[in-house]
């Protein structure tokens, strides 16, 4: 899932309908560093989708790209405009860690004959 993360003073200014149009076949985040180093605030244009209001890879990007640049501590509560998200890059192993609230959307069952 590709990813651009632009760091910018404040995300409510960007025009991210415009700035996503330049890059359409990438999710777009733009990242604005928090007053303190675990806290980051965000906005998402996503491919094919527009701007919506959360994106938990996007989410996982745009801490590791701030951590990368000495913006943030490598464990961060990432603010979108769906809620809140904690994200933590371990230095142990790599891994990056997503930690935050879920929704059932939707559910269905499929026809059988789907997998014939």
């Amino acid at each position: 899932n590709p990813h651009t993360v632009v760091g910018v003073e404040d995300v409510r200014v960007v025009d991210l309908v415009g700035l996503g149009a330049k890059v359409p076949d990438v999710n777009l985040e733009v990242v604005e560093p928090g007053p303190h180093p675990g806290e980051l605030t965000m906005r998402v244009h996503e491919r094919g989708a527009g701007i919506t209001q959360a994106c938990g890879s996007g989410a996982c990007a745009a801490l590791v790209a701030a951590v990368r640049r000495e913006l943030s501590a490598r464990k961060a509560t990432v603010s979108l405009p769906g809620g809140d998200l904690v994200i933590e890059w371990r230095e142990s192993d790599g891994h990056v860690l997503m930690t935050g609230p879920v929704e059932l959307e939707w559910e269905t069952v499929l026809r059988p004959e789907l997998f014939a």
